[in-house]
């Protein structure tokens, strides 16, 4: 799918990744944008076409899907990180990243599949994670709900197959942005991962690795899982 001319909707859309993404499809030559936030006065990027959208609040989903019916690429990047463990992580903590990460990209993608159906086909990307693949026990609830969102762009990505819908799934490490502030590491930059997805779109990619730690996990999953996890008595 070609990002010039292209009519876009991008969730989470006013800071952050996001935000880079509204940057970037604008610069590529998109014929509109709509940054689509709670708050949609929060949206700061010029040119943008903001749009009132809470991903878990289905009568918003519903009313931003009955507004943007031009949309012909859909990027799922809304997101939220509780940094519930997995031991001592409040249950309603996992309930509002599942709410956020699973059942509110599941709603948006059904919401605006008949759309881009009707335009064309298009294209969705869903912004994931490298803890799709890997668990951290003190962040174990984003990565349950980034491994169970992983399977579900996956049967997106069959059952839109038929109406010529490309789905793409991002997965990234650390970022310099909000979500991850105060967290200790290599960090990327939003506006290069956010450029290395377009470019995937543009592609046909299923998916994009855009950092050296996602390339590495991925390639590990083939392996004994005991080169990525300790084991029990190691003191790791």
């Amino acid at each position: 799918m070609q990002i010039n001319g292209a009519v876009a909707l991008v969730t989470g859309a006013n800071r952050g990744l996001g935000e880079q993404f509204v940057k970037a499809l604008l610069d590529r030559g998109a014929a509109k944008v709509y940054a689509a936030a709670r708050n949609p006065d929060a949206v700061r990027v010029p040119g943008a076409v903001p749009l009132a959208l809470d991903i878990t609040n289905p009568a918003s989903v519903r009313a931003a899907a009955e507004r943007a019916q031009d949309v012909n690429l859909l990027v799922n990047n809304a997101g939220i990180s509780t940094g519930s463990g997995v031991l001592d992580g409040s249950l309603e903590d996992y309930r509002r990243e599942m709410d956020t990460h699973v059942f509110g990209t599941l709603d948006v993608s059904r919401a605006f599949a008949p759309v881009l159906g009707r335009n064309g086909g298009g294209a969705l990307l869903n912004v994931l994670s490298v803890l799709s693949w890997l668990a951290v026990p003190r962040t174990a609830a984003y990565c349950a709900a980034k491994a169970a969102e992983w399977s579900v762009t996956n049967s997106l990505r069959i059952s839109l197959a038929e109406q010529r819908t490309q789905v793409t799934a991002l997965h990234v490490g650390l970022m310099d942005t909000d979500l991850a502030a105060g967290q200790e590491g290599p960090k990327s930059d939003p506006a290069e991962v956010a450029r290395a997805a377009l470019d995937g779109i543009e592609a046909g990619a299923y998916e994009v690795l855009a950092d050296e730690m996602s390339r590495q996990v991925k390639a590990a999953l083939s392996g004994d899982p005991a080169a990525l996890y300790p084991r029990p008595g190691s003191g790791v």
